[in-house]
């Protein structure tokens, strides 16, 4: 059984296209963000946010 659903990888897929861009912002100052891992989690987050197959966050 697949953890991630389609909505998930076109998701983090567009994130780390936008990080390529140099267009990908993180947090309320908007900072740019240059970490490769941090551009996948901000993909999940959002397709989290929009209802796709995404494990819940570890704490």
């Amino acid at each position: 059984m697949a953890k991630y659903g389609k909505k998930a990888s076109e998701e983090v897929g567009e994130a780390l296209h936008e990080l390529k861009e140099g267009k990908l912002r993180s947090g309320a100052k908007g900072k740019r963000v240059t970490s490769r891992k941090q551009a996948i989690a901000i993909g999940l987050s959002k397709a989290r946010k929009a209802g796709g197959k995404v494990p819940p966050p570890k704490h």
